[in-house]
């Protein structure tokens, strides 16, 4: 692990040459096939310098660095293409090191350190003068509910005597002491009621920073949550329906607030929103299946969402504008990617054979064990999902386009960057299904 880390550290002085983007995205397949070659099934394996893989976190680390080099692919003619790749190669550094840290104060640093690039990334390539009150919102939103965290972690250490993952262990069902370790998670996936920052900064963020944050960002919420429910499960098990009530009628109200957006980015955002709620309530259930499927969930959604969002910023850059009033038509305007944005939004709703599909049902099976009463709420997320997928793909394909002129082609670069989203959705449900 320490050689991973060392080789992304030292390339970032020379992200700052001619031809950075390139060597940036040799530098990401270089570490894919490096993790690749590495197995997480074997003892004490890659180990080294409290850093480790296991079945969580294998599969976050690849989902990192593909969405990374997807990231310099979206922004490859940008301005200040240096720094940007540098600073994508800091973001990456510090995701590794968050998926990869066996240490609990390790996994913190860098989920403090990995704000910095992020809302550099919103403020410096952001659309409009409003993300500078969207870095605001990411910025406080984060700080303010992470700092007890670390108060927290100091007081285990003087108690425990050590920070790893595997020696942590608390015996008080003090509320106080749950909420401050999940409710630091909640935010980041984010959970209703704490999700205001998401959409603006999803809205105001370039499309590299809309890919990092709904394809990683909300991830390492989930990662954090399986993490504590492992040292603390006799307070999840105690204090779990408050987050579970919370999540169930959010997911619903955030569902049929989807249906009254009128900016594509939004209605992105938003779904994103209601999925992760279906993710709290699979980690809620303390069930094997529950766990599997918000797991699967969170890396389907992180392909399928960044997806979408980079292709609604080809829309943007076609047509100037992000709302469905503007964009109409698009089947006329760019026949050739209307065949991939109904797969996204079909797997967006969760239509078999899409892994989506798998971890729904993963999902339901573990919150009927958990209230019967359930399947009454999960009936009306699902539906709600399906009607914003697809008055996402029918509101903006069909209908009159604003101009009647036909621009079929397609950059070849872009369709390769959505067909990199679409194989591994694709490869990683056939492997689910033939386990299954």
């Amino acid at each position: 692990m320490m050689m991973v880390l060392m080789f992304m550290f030292l390339m970032i002085p020379l992200s700052f040459l001619s031809i950075s983007w390139l060597m940036s995205q040799f530098c990401y397949l270089f570490l894919y096939v490096l993790i690749m070659m590495k197995s997480f099934n074997t003892f004490f394996c890659s180990i080294s310098y409290y850093f480790g893989l296991d079945n969580f976190s294998y599969n976050l680390v690849l989902l990192g660095f593909l969405i990374s080099s997807y990231m310099i692919v979206s922004m490859q003619y940008s301005f200040s293409m240096k720094l940007y790749t540098s600073i994508n190669l800091i973001l990456s550094l510090f995701l590794f090191v968050i998926f990869s840290s066996l240490n609990f104060f390790y996994m913190y640093m860098s989920f403090e350190f990995v704000l910095v690039p992020l809302v550099i990334l919103v403020l410096g390539w952001g659309y409009q003068p409003e993300r500078l009150m969207a870095g605001l919102y990411l910025f406080f939103y984060t700080v303010l509910v992470s700092l007890p965290l670390l108060v927290l972690i100091l007081q285990i250490y003087k108690e425990n005597g050590a920070m790893f993952f595997d020696y942590m262990s608390y015996s008080s069902n003090f509320f106080l002491i749950h909420f401050i370790m999940v409710f630091v998670f909640m935010v980041k996936l984010p959970m209703f009621l704490v999700h205001f920052w998401l959409p603006k900064a999803h809205v105001q963020a370039p499309v590299a920073g809309s890919m990092i944050l709904a394809g990683l960002m909300l991830k390492i919420g989930g990662y954090g949550l399986i993490r504590v429910m492992y040292m603390y499960e006799y307070m999840y098990m105690e204090y779990s329906y408050i987050w579970y009530s919370v999540s169930l009628m959010g997911s619903l109200l955030i569902g049929m607030i989807c249906l009254m957006q009128g900016d594509i980015k939004c209605l992105i955002a938003y779904s994103s929103v209601t999925h992760m709620g279906m993710v709290i309530m699979g980690l809620m259930t303390m069930s094997s299946w529950g766990l599997m499927g918000s797991y699967l969930l969170m890396l389907g959604h992180g392909f399928c969402s960044s997806g979408m969002f980079y292709m609604a910023n080809m829309f943007y850059l076609r047509t100037g504008s992000r709302s469905f009033y503007i964009n109409k038509g698009l089947l006329i305007y760019i026949p050739s990617c209307s065949m991939i944005w109904f797969i996204m939004c079909s797997f967006n709703m969760s239509c078999p054979p899409s892994i989506n599909f798998l971890s729904e049902v993963m999902i339901l099976s573990s919150m009927l064990g958990y209230w019967v009463n359930s399947m009454v709420f999960f009936i009306g997320i699902s539906f709600l999902c399906a009607c914003f997928s697809y008055y996402l793909y029918s509101y903006s394909q069909h209908g009159l386009h604003h101009n009647l002129y036909s621009f079929s082609s397609m950059n070849l670069v872009e369709l390769l960057c959505l067909f990199m989203h679409l194989i591994p959705l694709l490869f990683y449900s056939i492997i689910i299904m033939s386990l299954i």
